[in-house]
């Protein structure tokens, strides 16, 4: 049976259009050499002649047109440095067991009605509208079992 490391492929021999054989050049390739790399990619993709390095020319045109040429490369590290102090505590495997209900949320509601009474008020009264105190709903406290069942 065949060995697959010893099997080399060869391009084929071709003539040269004007059929006038140049001597070959001692260490160049030949003219119909392709590189192992672009006979995968020609396999893989397919010719495109209308690409140049690695853009189309459609990709080419917008990149000019949205400045995408022109973009920081060093943009990963900039968004990282910005929002390392946004980086929160991550729960752990047994925080998720212990306390598997759903925390509630932070901040205070405010009461809707009330409020727009007091603006109401506050227009009627010529005042600004966020002098006072705004309403809010309180939430009342968990008893310690209150949710398992």
């Amino acid at each position: 049976s065949p060995d697959e490391f010893t099997v080399v492929t060869k391009a084929p021999l071709v003539v040269p259009p004007d059929y006038s054989l140049r001597p070959p050049q001692p260490g160049k390739n030949s003219p119909a050499y392709v590189a192992p790399d672009g006979r995968a990619q020609f396999a893989l993709f397919g010719q495109d002649g209308s690409r140049v390095d690695g853009f189309s020319q459609g990709e080419t045109a917008i990149l000019e047109i949205t400045g995408g040429a022109k973009a920081d490369p060093n943009i990963r590290q900039i968004v990282n440095l910005e929002t390392a102090s946004l980086i929160e505590k991550s729960d752990t495997f047994t925080d998720q067991i212990i306390f598997w209900q759903e925390q509630p949320v932070a901040g205070q509601a405010v009461d809707a009605a009330a409020e727009a009474e007091r603006l109401r008020e506050n227009a009627a009264a010529g005042k600004a509208p966020n002098e006072g105190e705004v309403p809010v709903i309180e939430q009342r406290k968990k008893a310690p079992l209150e949710g398992l069942f």
